[in-house]
C-alpha cells in the first residue's frame, strides 16, 4: 500500500509545492507538505515519513541543514531523502549528499523522472524494512526457547539484572515466580517424550497468556521449570498471580496427540523485593535462590501449592 510510503514535501514556494503534491498524489502517494525545515522536524517528532523531498533554499532552515538534523534525530528507521535544487554544480551536489541526502533532482523537474527517483527510494526503504524484519526474527530466535516459545536462559541472564537495577534505582517492587510441573518425569515415562513436550508447550502458553503483556515475561529456567518476572509487583500481588496460575493449570487437562486428557499440576515459589523495606544488598542470585527454596518447600509440603516470601 502506498500509505506505507508517506511522502513529506518540504518546499517554501507555493507553486512548486502544489505541483509536487499533485504529481505525487496522481501517482498514488499519501503526501504531506510544509514550507520549511523547522516545520518538517516538528512533523517528524509526531510521526514518521519514510520518504522526504526537500528544497535546498528555504526560510528558517534549508534543505542541507534539515538533512543533517534528520540523520541525527531519526536513527531507528531509515528516511530516504531527495534534495530538490536549482544548483547543479558538482560542488553543490556533493555538499547536499554530504549533508545526508540520498539523491537530488534539479529544478525544474520532469514528473516522470521524479516518480522514477521516488520509486528508487521505495525500493531502498522496502529493502531496509525487510532486512530489519529479518534481523529481528534472528534476534528473537536467539533468545527464545524453541520448544515452548518462552524466553530462554540466555535472555534471562541478560535481562533479569537490568530489571533488578531498574527496580532499585526507581524504588519499585520486583517479584519472581519460579514454578515446576509436578511429577513431570512420570508424564515422560508413561506417555512418552512427545507427550511431555506437548505438556511443556501448553503449560508455558498458559503462563504467558495469564500474565501482563509487554510487562511481565516468562523464561524457561530449565527442564520443566519456568521463571515469571513481574516488574513493579508487590509480593502479595505476585502470590495471588501464582495462585491463579496454579488453579488454571490444575483445572484444565492437556490433550495429547493420542487424544487422552492429562491432568497436571504445578508448584510455585514466589520471592519479592520491595526497596525501602527490605534491607541489605539485593542480587538476582538472592532472589532466584529464595524463589528456588520456596518452590522446594511447596514440593515438600505436597506439591500443587504456592509459597511466597519477601527477601
Amino acid at each position: 500500500m502506498e500509505d506505507e510510503f508517506r511522502v513529506l514535501v518540504v518546499e517554501d514556494d507555493r507553486v512548486s509545492s502544489t505541483l509536487l503534491e499533485k504529481t505525487l498524489s496522481r501517482a498514488g502517494y499519501n503526501v504531506t507538505a510544509v514550507e520549511n525545515g523547522l516545520k518538517a522536524l516538528e512533523l517528524f517528532a509526531k510521526g514518521f515519513y519514510p520518504i522526504m523531498l526537500t528544497d535546498w533554499v528555504m526560510p528558517e532552515m534549508g534543505g542541507p541543514e534539515l538533512c543533517q538534523r534528520i540523520r541525527e534525530s531519526v536513527t531507528d528507521v531509515y528516511v530516504y531523502i531527495i534534495l530538490l535544487t536549482a544548483r547543479d554544480s558538482k560542488e553543490d551536489i556533493v555538499a547536499g549528499l554530504k549533508a545526508g541526502a540520498d539523491d537530488y533532482l534539479t529544478k525544474p523537474f520532469h514528473p516522470a523522472e521524479l516518480i522514477a527517483r521516488l520509486n528508487t527510494g521505495k525500493r531502498i526503504v522496502s529493502l531496509e524494512r525487510s532486512l530489519k524484519k529479518a534481523n529481528e526474527e534472528i534476534r528473537l530466535l536467539s533468545i527464545t526457547d524453541p520448544l515452548t516459545g518462552s524466553y530462554n536462559r540466555t535472555y534471562l541472564t541478560d535481562r533479569l539484572p537490568k530489571e533488578l537495577q531498574r527496580a532499585i534505582r526507581y524504588g519499585h517492587a520486583l517479584s519472581l515466580i519460579l514454578c515446576d510441573i509436578d511429577h513431570f518425569k512420570k508424564v515422560n515415562d508413561t506417555y512418552g517424550h512427545l507427550a511431555g513436550d506437548e505438556v511443556l508447550r501448553v503449560f508455558a502458553g498458559r503462563l504467558r497468556s495469564s500474565t501482563r503483556k509487554d510487562v511481565d515475561w516468562v523464561a524457561r529456567f530449565g527442564g520443566e521449570e519456568f521463571l515469571i518476572v513481574l516488574p513493579e509487583t508487590l509480593l502479595d500481588r505476585a502470590t495471588a498471580v501464582a495462585e491463579r496460575l496454579r488453579k488454571g493449570v490444575s483445572s484444565y487437562p492437556v490433550k495429547i496427540s493420542s487424544g487422552q486428557d492429562l491432568h497436571i499440576s504445578a508448584s510455585f515459589g514466589v520471592a519479592g523485593f520491595q526497596p525501602g523495606i527490605d534491607q541489605g544488598e539485593v542480587t538476582q542470585e538472592k532472589l532466584l535462590g529464595q524463589a528456588d527454596q520456596l518452590l522446594y518447600k511447596a514440593k515438600e509440603q505436597g506439591r500443587n501449592r504456592v509459597i511466597g516470601m519477601r527477601l
